[in-house]
């Protein structure tokens, strides 16, 4: 089954213990089995080398739920990238045409709709729960592991419930369950009383019955977010901190023991209005106080990171604090956003923007190739693609760009190597802002000579002829069987003739 770079050590799972009917008798059982589906999905993903292109075709199966408004809710990580999804109704050895009407890679959900929606005719929805479950409630998981054809369903007792990192930066909240995982079918429901209390998507490999669930206020804020046909997120606080429980650190700051909180060690902007500074103390959110290791009472017998009342609290755009300053209270107001402000985006469900100029191919630089490159590679060269790697914009529009290929073969290259994926510095000079910002220079030159110098260490400057790169330029196109040398986004810029 596919991985998604959740939690480092999180794979996608189901939930599954046996196959075969469900023997208990729960009200709505049969139900519920008539609203799950089986999902085929053949993908395939960036070439981060070859941006113009995409990775050879792999398939995946995993288990969605039909929901009301004639949709199936799944996993974001089974139909990222999809060229082709077939749903399989329970019991049916049909498979029908489906297609993404929406995905969050971030939370790892997804809604699909059918090309044919006769099938809700037949099979209806299963219910969403209101309430989050509490810890000690019974859930069964629905689903489709590998192994067997037929729906399997397994039962287990909530054992935790986190608000917590995600992946690409996201928080949101996570249902712990102690049942069997094994591989193969993300994506199915966790029943109870008859109702969706979440979505199962992850397992931690060599553990023994531990297991995640997407719980439903995380499925309702997403279903709620997609109405207006986009996803946008919800709000976060991206301050940096650190917990105040060390008796010298609150003797340096000059508090007593009543006040507790989180310290503010790097505000997220450096703009003298902005309304943390270095050294507060977060004493709550809201009504809500905050102990010393961030955490809030949100109901009994359950405890929270405090970031949990962010989406609720700052939807406005605006979120209610109280602060100590060394050690005067103050009431503020911190702007808090959806939309990341990080130099490196994640490409999610999209593919590199990219420009090829001659022999070299541009591309814009992502989280994913953090993620993905040789960090060894990249520290020898002190590349700013490991170094900058968690940094925030120095301004709008500002990317990183790479040579994310070797030089395409041609004589007007003799003596050249571009080295591992370098970055993009100057070219004739000029300080290069984002992609689009090299494809403007580029096109605007009419120099003889065209430079490129770089951020990282070791790598040398290339020089060229500027008619030798345009001359060549089609040619090494056709070489490579390059059909298109811009990505979408990008081919605007400078149009092919």
């Amino acid at each position: 089954m596919r991985i998604l770079t959740m939690l480092a050590c999180l794979v996608p799972v189901l939930v599954v213990s046996g196959i075969g009917r469900a023997q208990d008798g729960e009200a709505g059982a049969r139900d519920i089995r008539e609203s799950v589906v089986k999902i085929f999905s053949t993908y395939r993903q960036p070439d981060l080398r070859r941006p113009w292109s995409k990775q050879a075709p792999s398939e995946a199966t995993g288990t969605g739920v039909a929901i009301e408004g004639k949709r199936i809710l799944t996993n974001a990580h089974m139909v990222v990238y999809a060229s082709r999804i077939l749903v399989q109704p329970h019991e049916s050895s049909d498979k029908l045409e489906a297609e993404v009407v929406a995905v969050a890679p971030g939370i790892d959900l997804a809604l699909l709709k059918l090309r044919d929606e006769s099938y809700f005719d037949s099979h209806g929805a299963a219910p969403i729960q209101d309430e989050l479950p509490k810890v000690g409630e019974k859930v069964k998981a629905y689903g489709y592991p590998r192994g067997g054809n037929a729906l399997s369903i397994t039962e287990g007792i909530i054992s935790r419930i986190e608000y917590t990192d995600y992946s690409y930066g996201t928080l949101g909240l996570r249902i712990q369950v102690d049942a069997a995982l094994n591989p193969g079918n993300s994506g199915g429901p966790a029943i109870s009383n008859g109702k969706i209390v979440g979505l199962v998507f992850s397992g931690i490999p060599d553990a023994d019955n531990i297991g995640y669930i997407i719980p439903v206020e995380e499925i309702r804020a997403f279903l709620e977010d997609i109405k207006d046909g986009k996803h946008d997120g919800q709000p976060q606080v991206r301050e940096a901190m650190q917990t105040f429980e060390n008796p010298a650190l609150r003797e340096k700051l000059g508090v007593g023991r009543e006040v507790t909180g989180m310290i503010i060690t790097r505000p997220s902007s450096d703009d003298p209005a902005w309304p943390l500074k270095a050294w507060d103390i977060i004493t709550a959110v809201g009504p809500h106080n905050i102990d010393n290791t961030g955490m809030v009472q949100v109901a009994p017998n359950l405890r929270l990171r405090f970031d949990y009342f962010t989406p609720k609290l700052g939807a406005s755009g605006k979120l209610p604090l109280s602060i100590n300053r060394f050690g005067k209270a103050m009431q503020v107001e911190l702007p808090v956003y959806a939309e990341s402000r990080q130099l490196l985006s994640n490409l999610g469900n999209s593919y590199p923007s990219y420009f090829v100029y001659g022999p070299l191919v541009f591309s814009a630089v992502y989280s994913d190739h953090a993620r993905r490159l040789n960090m060894t590679a990249l520290a020898y060269r002190n590349s700013p693609i490991l170094t900058r790697a968690f940094d925030d914009r120095e301004f709008e529009g500002e990317q990183l760009v790479t040579v994310c290929s070797p030089l395409l073969p041609h004589a007007i290259t003799k003596g050249y190597d571009v080295d591992y994926f370098p970055c993009v510095a100057k070219v004739n000079g000029v300080a290069i802002k984002n992609l689009k910002h090299l494809v403007e220079t580029l096109k605007a030159e009419k120099s003889d000579f065209i430079v490129f110098e770089w951020h990282d260490h070791h790598v040398e400057n290339l020089v060229f002829k500027r008619t030798e790169l345009l001359d060549a330029w089609d040619d090494i196109l056709d070489d490579n069987g390059i059909r298109n040398r811009a990505s979408p986004d990008i081919a605007d810029v400078w149009p092919a003739k």
